[in-house]
């Protein structure tokens, strides 16, 4: 099973370069599924049916999320009925939206979890404990188990990896926008990175206007973020799983720079 999982796909930047490169890449890695964080999909803050629709129908499976998955207000009843957006499934019990998904192909069958952080972060019950609520049910439909863990603090991810080694087939970090260079298959065949990383521009901090991040450091003063449109980037892994075992064989961190191309904002 070749599973693609796309870092922080963020704004306008991020859309449309995935609209334009996301079949070369799947066809490249013969990809079965193709899953991504798309809390900042719609301004850099949230999820909008028109921009989910327009990635659904470009080839992305499924969405993971975190803390801004709720930022576009008028999309609240769409994600709550939409299967293939899911909300962090540690958060309080009447948070809308969907807990897991369990995507198949032919005979495969892969389930998709989204988990957010607890440190520097807001109210959220323990990842640790709730994904242990659903595991056993999961796994008697399959092995194959993707998460994102959503989080601010590297040791918070990075101890969630080693609690699900062996029990899952990938624990992916998102949210911090940096992609790391930790990627490795851990002792028991779990696949593991501390961050995928941003899908969009890199020209930037984390997604922002440099020149409007460092004004309001300088100054103390507020002002309006606005989207960065340059220094396009496709941040990604490839992982390779056993689809009977549920181990993961193969775990490639992918950084392809969109050389020369920025998007119109």
């Amino acid at each position: 099973m070749n599973v693609l999982f796309l870092g922080d796909v963020f704004g306008k930047p991020g859309r449309e370069i995935l609209i334009q490169h996301l079949v070369d890449l799947r066809n490249e890695f013969n990809i079965d599924f193709c899953i991504a964080n798309g809390e900042n999909v719609a301004q850099g803050r949230g999820i909008t049916r028109k921009t989910a629709k327009a990635l659904f129908e470009n080839g992305i499976d499924a969405f993971t999320s975190g803390n801004h998955l709720w930022d576009q207000k008028e999309s609240i009843d769409f994600l709550e009925s939409e299967s293939r957006i899911l909300k962090p499934v540690n958060f309080p019990l009447k948070a809308k939206g969907n807990d897991y998904l369990i995507l198949k192909k032919n005979d495969m069958k892969l389930a998709v979890f989204s988990l957010i952080g607890q440190a520097f972060m807001g109210p959220a019950n323990s990842p640790f404990e709730v994904i242990d609520k659903y595991l056993e049910e999961v796994q008697a439909e399959t092995n194959c188990i993707l998460v994102d863990i959503h989080a601010e603090a590297t040791g918070e991810k990075r101890a969630l990896g080693f609690y699900l080694n062996g029990r899952v087939s990938a624990v992916l970090g998102t949210h911090t926008h940096i992609q790391t260079a930790d990627e490795e298959i851990l002792s028991a065949g779990t696949a593991y990175i501390t961050d995928v990383g941003m899908t969009g521009p890199h020209d930037s901090v984390i997604g922002v206007k440099k020149e409007i991040i460092l004004e309001k450091i300088l100054s103390g003063m507020p002002i309006r973020h606005e989207i960065s449109h340059s220094g396009l980037q496709i941040n990604a892994v490839f992982i390779e799983i056993d689809h009977c075992s549920g181990k993961s064989v193969r775990i490639e961190r992918i950084k392809r720079k969109i050389n020369g191309q920025d998007i119109d904002s």
